[in-house]
């Protein structure tokens, strides 16, 4: 093998690993925003959980004259 067919080779192998680090990173880009949006509702859920617990030691304070 010479030195330009080595050369070559050398060429395409780097072309394969930058276009799998492309890839890879546009795949982690798209994991990281479905994290984003499921940590949102994650987060809206337990807003609502806090508060219909709120709601409900009130409720249970009113019932045994606690207020």
């Amino acid at each position: 093998m010479t030195i330009d067919e080595r050369l070559e080779k050398l060429a395409e192998r780097h072309e394969a690993l930058a276009q799998t680090v492309e890839l890879m990173a546009a795949e982690q880009r798209e994991a990281a925003r479905r994290n984003d949006e499921r940590f949102a509702q994650l987060a809206t859920a337990m807003t609502q959980l806090i508060e219909v617990v709120r709601r409900h030691e009130d409720r249970r304070d009113r019932l045994e004259g606690r207020t």
